[in-house]
């Protein structure tokens, strides 16, 4: 059996290694974040000149009062319409690769994702029964739809924890076994739905691949401290998420309450990524992609994984709803199918390339 001080040096060395990747790699994501955002904001159905579109913002700003000279049509698209929605797909990007980044940590398993659990199925539910009501679906401002993801994603992780009892304890394969069960049934009633939609099938369509072209200020502000508790609740596990890279036995070892420590990463993670899918709709393979491109490129410490995650999962996916407005204008190719004709292909690289065991 491994010592405690071996197991301690073990994942020492493993945080030692991570830290040999160059400096500055937050700084550099950070930038890269502003430069993709900045363009996002420019481009569109009409393409506004860069130093136009910054002085549209910077007039807005406390105490800055510029002489813009561009057309009233201009600042509204600008105010509006594109930093809003360039504001929701970073927000979701960062909470899918953030959440997907504490899944994969949890259950040592780069195939793992915010979805795993049956967010994403619950998620669609929850949507179609608020579009099949007779509720207002609210496409502008936070609307009985996301508030019906949000309910449907958090209500599927809760019964796939439930369910996921093995004696006195719950594996990690009884919890994936549980999420696909849970996911499953809640697809099917998903479809059923769907066949007696109507009209409203669209509607539910669209969620299904995800949308930013009714992202708005209100949505953005107010699903803002959902994801602050949930990312600060990961981030102060970021040391535990380290050991739990050892098994559990070892960990254990190490003073970690295990049990407890994966119930609090898992609650918070499904909280993350359910703000994201009530945000906008249910986008695959940017917590899958995102976080693995991480650890290849800067190591495996947790506690720069995570932050690198979130700004690298918020230009990804801000670039793809940039793809997605602009392949085939004025017509939009919902965001989630760039992300899958993205990710797909990456997901099989994967598979391909590594051991995938223990995790699962």
């Amino acid at each position: 059996m491994i010592t405690r001080t071996e197991a301690t040096a073990g994942v020492a060395a493993a945080v030692r290694a991570s830290r040999a990747t160059g400096i500055g790699p937050v700084a550099l994501a950070s930038s890269m974040l502003i430069v993709v955002a900045a363009f996002a904001v420019m481009m569109g159905a009409s393409t506004i000149p860069p130093l136009t579109t910054l002085a549209i913002i910077l007039d807005r700003l406390p105490f800055m009062t510029l002489a813009v000279d561009a057309p009233v049509g201009w600042q509204r698209i600008v105010l509006e319409v594109r930093l809003p929605r360039v504001l929701t797909a970073g927000l979701a990007g960062a909470a899918l690769a953030y959440s997907g980044a504490t899944y994969q940590g949890v259950f040592r398993n780069p195939l793992a994702d915010p979805f795993l659990l049956g967010v994403a199925s619950g998620a669609a539910l929850g949507a179609a029964i608020a579009i099949m009501t007779p509720l207002d679906a609210g496409p502008y401002g936070f609307g009985w739809v996301p508030l019906f993801a949000f309910g449907g994603a958090a209500l599927a992780v809760v019964i796939a924890y439930s369910a996921a009892h093995v004696g006195l304890a719950r594996s990690n394969t009884s919890l994936i076994l549980a999420g696909v069960a849970v996911s499953s049934v809640a697809g099917a009633v998903t479809s059923f739905i769907m066949l007696n939609g109507g009209e409203r099938v669209l509607a539910i369509f669209a969620f299904l691949f995800g949308s930013f072209n009714t992202a708005n200020w209100e949505r953005a502000v107010l699903a803002i401290p959902y994801l602050a508790v949930g990312t600060a609740v990961i981030a102060i596990h970021g040391r535990l998420l380290n050991v739990l890279q050892l098994d559990e036995e070892q960990a254990a070892q190490l003073g970690v309450n295990v049990a407890r420590t994966k119930l609090v990463l898992l609650a918070a993670a499904s909280l993350v990524a359910a703000t994201a899918v009530a945000m906008a709709g249910v986008i695959g393979f940017v917590g899958l992609v995102v976080p693995h491109l991480v650890r290849l490129l800067f190591g495996v410490d947790y506690r720069r994984v995570l932050p690198l995650s979130a700004l690298i999962g918020a230009s990804f996916l801000i670039g793809a709803d940039v793809l997605s407005r602009t392949l085939l204008r004025p017509q939009e190719v919902p965001v989630g199918i760039v992300t899958a004709v993205i990710g797909g292909p990456f997901f099989l690289y994967v598979m391909r390339t590594r051991r995938i065991g223990g995790g699962l």
